[in-house]
């Protein structure tokens, strides 16, 4: 059982989603992503200063893999790794899938989830800090990861933030209910 401040995770439907998911090229695909991304707003790279290079290993602890993260500009990578594949990373973020992504689009406090708990993060604290300041300050859209503009970037972005948004209460009812049992 979990602690009552401890982010919900995701339901177990959802989760056995991710096995088919993780057949995709995730890995290539969100380098392209993460290098397209540069190619249209370089500074957001260049914010990261000495830190750009650094390996984040980010762990969303509901799924069974891991990915490692170099926000490198033009020579960005994503790989998608074994839980124990981030070992090696100069910083180890960890937590809840859903959390994960409410810091990347804005909805979730970082500190708020670091000081509850709900996430861990080791490692070189000074590339974290560099790394959510770059966040913050970029107010990433999910259509902004995937290049889109106009009509198409704001249905894209409605879909996939309502949809984070449902899933966020599905896994708040599921942790309510697994709390109550």
């Amino acid at each position: 059982m979990r602690p009552p401040n401890a982010e919900p995770m995701l339901p177990g439907f959802v989760r056995h989603l991710f096995p088919t998911v993780a057949g995709l090229p995730l890995g290539p695909l969100l380098t392209l992503s993460l290098r397209s991304l540069a190619g249209r707003r370089p500074g957001l790279f260049e914010r990261l200063g000495e830190y750009r290079s650094s390996c984040f290993g980010i762990d969303p602890v509901d799924l069974a893999f891991a990915f490692c993260v170099v926000p490198d500009g033009q020579r960005s990578s994503v790989r998608v790794v074994s839980k124990d594949g981030t070992a090696g990373s100069d910083v180890l973020i960890r937590g809840p899938l859903l959390a994960l992504l409410g810091l990347l689009d804005g909805t979730l406090d970082g500190d708020a989830l670091f000081f509850s708990r709900v996430i861990s993060i080791n490692g070189r604290t000074e590339a974290v800090l560099a790394l959510r300041n770059t966040i913050e300050d970029a107010e990433l859209r999910p259509a902004d990861l995937l290049g889109l503009h106009g009509i198409l970037a704001r249905c894209v972005d409605t879909g996939v933030l309502g949809a984070l948004s449902v899933a966020r209460r599905l896994a708040e009812n599921n942790s309510s209910e697994t709390q109550k049992a």
